[in-house]
């Protein structure tokens, strides 16, 4: 079905309306799950019958984002407040399919765990909603107010587990942290109003080009702001103190959602706000470089002497943000397209590996230690598999969409004259070895240390759907990435990224030049 809306005209109210389809559905999905709680949410099946109806949500929104991307939808003239552009639609396809998977996932663990808890899934449409709007934010404003939907939707999630402690722990930490990380972002807003008088990405743009704003004073402290902010959001060196405990406390499900999709708005939001406001600012690629060095550094570093899978797992994600930085610090389109690749790529193996996580333990899975999982591929062949791949993906070993991405983040970096960079990319990544490699041995190398140790490992089939699916993708993308890299061009094409100082030398040794 073609309908002509390449002239979308977001003054006249149709015309929005039409551009922000699928944020209504999704409220609209958000309140029918509100409705339906609020009638029935005392059994098993009042659960289930909130997760399928999140689901129906779920699909229709993506619906009405294909449908958009189908037609080429596109704004006229300078888009006011949201974006419509293909970064946007396949920014907001990724929010959706993680929170469909995750919905799937929290079927089986949710009446395994009896959290009898259906505003579950409202606060999952409620967070996702507010990615959406990170994702298409063409305004600070709206950015942050799909920021503050998500966070404090994400807070909730990650201590609905009234009865653990832990739980209780994360969410508090998650709170306090993210509310003074939510001061910087709004200091750092009003900061950037005082200099440029506007809150329009595209406008602060001009605002820098036109009155040479690339080294105002207060300009740049906004921009410092900004980055602090999201550096937690993102969990980046020095700010991923929170990252750790929030994961290992929350339940495993909220965690895979919280490493994949709330990471994935973060920097879908910085990236268009670094492209589109910032672009002639070259201070931010300085402080970008240095913050995905170290991110990368200390992530793998701290990652090797954990013992517990799910905090070896939350150091690991912290590694992975700073690969993704070297893709917004490249700055070009060859960095657009690898930082979507990666980010698809990265959401499949992490969604994964905590799915086949929360089927191996109870109790929100903190207790799961690296050894528990021996002689796993003895007992439950397929789970070891699965794992396996998600490890290897992670790895960035050759024939998973892992090794893909990595190799188009490297391609991206060097051609960007950060030689540097690459390097100590590929050096984290021999790293990180050290404590994925030691997953796959302890399922094919060691005993079983009981015949009952993995007995009670079950996905359920929607689990198993959701293993196959990424573990399928995963195969596939490594293989075949083609098509996928193409929708990454081109939606990474359409945030307008200023091209990034050539030099393979550390930002710190050039000069005001860029020599």
């Amino acid at each position: 079905m073609n309908v002509d809306l390449s002239a979308l005209d977001l003054s006249r109210s149709g015309d929005l309306l039409v551009a922000l389809a699928p944020e209504l559905l999704l409220t609209l999905a958000a309140l029918v799950v509100l409705l339906v709680v609020a009638w029935r949410h005392r059994t098993p099946q009042d659960l289930r019958r909130a997760g399928w109806v999140t689901l129906a949500g779920l699909g229709v929104a993506a619906l009405a984002t294909w449908f958009l991307w189908w037609n080429v939808a596109r704004a006229s003239g300078i888009a006011a407040m949201i974006a419509v552009d293909d970064f946007r639609f396949v920014a907001d396809w990724l929010f959706l399919g993680t929170a469909a998977l995750t919905v799937l996932v929290s079927f089986r663990y949710l009446e395994r765990e009896e959290l009898w808890a259906p505003e579950y899934y409202v606060l999952l449409l409620f967070a996702t909603l507010g990615m959406t709007l990170m994702a298409g934010a063409e305004d600070l404003m709206v950015l942050f107010l799909g920021l503050e939907l998500m966070s404090v939707s994400v807070y909730v999630l990650a201590g609905i587990n009234r009865r653990s402690a832990p739980a209780a722990e994360a969410a508090l930490k998650y709170f306090l942290l993210g509310a003074f990380a939510s001061g910087f972002l709004l200091y750092g807003i009003a900061l950037v109003y005082g200099a440029t008088a506007t809150t329009n990405f595209t406008l602060i743009g001009v605002q820098v080009a036109t009155l040479g704003l690339q080294h105002d004073t207060m300009l740049l402290l906004g921009l410092g702001l900004l980055l602090v902010g999201f550096g937690f959001k993102v969990a980046a060196v020095p700010f991923h103190m929170w990252a750790p405990d929030v994961y290992d406390g929350s339940p495993t499900p909220v965690t895979g959602y919280m490493a994949t999709a709330v990471k994935a708005a973060a920097f879908a939001a910085l990236f268009r706000l670094l492209g589109e406001a910032f672009g002639a600012v070259p201070a931010w690629r300085e402080i970008v470089w240095w913050l995905a060095v170290a991110t990368m550094v200390v992530g793998n570093l701290i990652a090797l002497a954990q013992r517990s899978f799910k905090r070896m797992l939350a150091y690991s994600s912290i590694a992975h943000a700073g690969y993704l930085l070297v893709a917004v610090a490249a700055g070009t389109a060859a960095g657009s397209a690898a930082f979507v690749f990666y980010l698809v790529a990265y959401t499949l193996m992490t969604v994964a590996a905590f799915a086949l996580l929360a089927a191996k333990g109870t109790g929100g899975e903190r207790d799961v230690a690296i050894d528990d999982l021996a002689g796993l591929a003895q007992r439950r062949p397929w789970l070891a598999f699965a794992l396996a791949v998600c490890m290897l993906s992670l790895l960035g070993f050759p024939g998973t969409a892992g090794f893909i991405g990595k190799w188009y983040i490297l391609v991206a970096a060097v051609a960007a004259g950060q030689g540097l960079l690459a390097a100590i990319l590929v050096l984290a990544s021999v790293i990180s070895a050290g404590y994925y490699l030691p997953v796959i041995m302890a399922m094919y190398m060691k005993p079983e240390p009981g015949e009952q140790a993995h007995a009670g490992m079950q996905l359920g089939p929607l689990g198993n759907a959701v293993v196959a699916v990424s573990v399928a993708g995963l195969l596939f993308f490594g293989v075949r990435p083609n098509r996928l890299l193409e929708i990454a061009r081109t939606s990474g094409a359409s945030v307008r990224v200023a091209p990034a100082v050539s030099s393979s030398a550390p930002p710190a040794a050039r000069d005001a030049s860029g020599r």
